[in-house]
């Protein structure tokens, strides 16, 4: 019987690990392209999330233009071209939250602690995660102005500022789903984060201009909603789609004078904030 010879490699028999292919920037791409196909993987394998993310903004839209439209007078187009605007930032807001309840449920099953024993950059599993729900808000966005066209509503502004107007509504999720991200990581349960989420969105969403000028809210609610970054988000949206009504005031506050210096500068703040604190956060979690 011959002897077989069984060679070693070196960086094994040392005791030290061979350096990773690549640049550290072509890893983090490719790891945050990798997690990005497995978050939308499993919107494909559980169609249900997708389905009920895409029902909500045609119910609110629905709802709101037969319920409330004929209550509420607005110069102009009327009612349903002064509303889009708002579902559209509130959808997006609220499809931010996946990311917070996503993480939470991975921590739960332990996928965190699973990806944390691969040799791949702990940043690109949150990236993975923020692209995912930017799918569903893009994915949501086509369905809300297809409903919204059905109903009568009317882009009157030029190509380039309609999708400057869906950038920006994409833009502002995209960053709060940091924040969703760091929260999911920090609570217990997704339980948590679900209802911690509706406690933050539903005065943020229904104190603004989204559903009535902020002019006709109360005086403390209403300087609450001139300073409210999602009203600056509505507003801007309305300003780039062409639906502001004529002659209706936007308020005093610099906010309201301008909205789309104010949800730039928004937008800037959270990732700064949050895309740090978020990694740092995963980083820290527990074995």
């Amino acid at each position: 019987m011959s002897n077989v010879t069984v060679t070693t490699p070196p960086s094994a028999a040392s005791g030290t690990l061979q350096p990773l292919p690549g640049s550290a920037l072509s890893r983090f791409l490719s790891d945050g392209w990798v997690t990005t196909w497995r978050n939308l993987m499993k919107i494909i394998r559980v169609p249900e999330i997708l389905l009920f993310t895409l029902i909500q903004p045609i119910m609110f839209v629905l709802l709101f233009t037969y319920v409330f439209g004929a209550a509420i007078e607005i110069p102009g187009d009327g009612y349903t071209s002064f509303l889009m605007a708002g579902i559209f930032a509130q959808t997006v807001v609220f499809g931010s939250t996946y990311s917070g309840s996503a993480m939470a449920q991975d921590l739960k099953d332990g996928i965190i602690d699973r990806f944390r024993t691969l040799p791949m950059n702990g940043a690109a599993v949150l990236v993975g995660r923020t692209n995912g729900d930017l799918v569903i808000n893009g994915l949501s966005m086509v369905v809300m102005m297809l409903t919204g066209w059905l109903v009568g509503w009317r882009v009157n502004s030029s190509f380039p500022e309609f999708l400057a107007g869906v950038g920006l509504l994409l833009l502002f999720a995209y960053a709060f789903s940091w924040v969703m991200a760091f929260l999911g990581m920090a609570v217990k349960s997704p339980e948590v984060i679900n209802n911690a989420s509706f406690l933050i969105l539903f005065p943020l969403t229904f104190i603004s201009n989204a559903f009535v000028p902020s002019e006709r809210l109360p005086e403390p609610l209403r300087i609450f909603a001139e300073w409210n970054p999602v009203s600056s988000l509505v507003q801007s949206a309305r300003e780039l789609f062409g639906n502001v009504p004529p002659g209706t005031p936007v308020g005093d506050a610099w906010t309201a004078q301008n909205p789309i210096a104010t949800v730039l500068i928004g937008v800037a703040v959270l990732l700064v904030v949050f895309v740090p604190l978020s990694i740092r956060k995963f980083a820290s979690l527990s074995r």
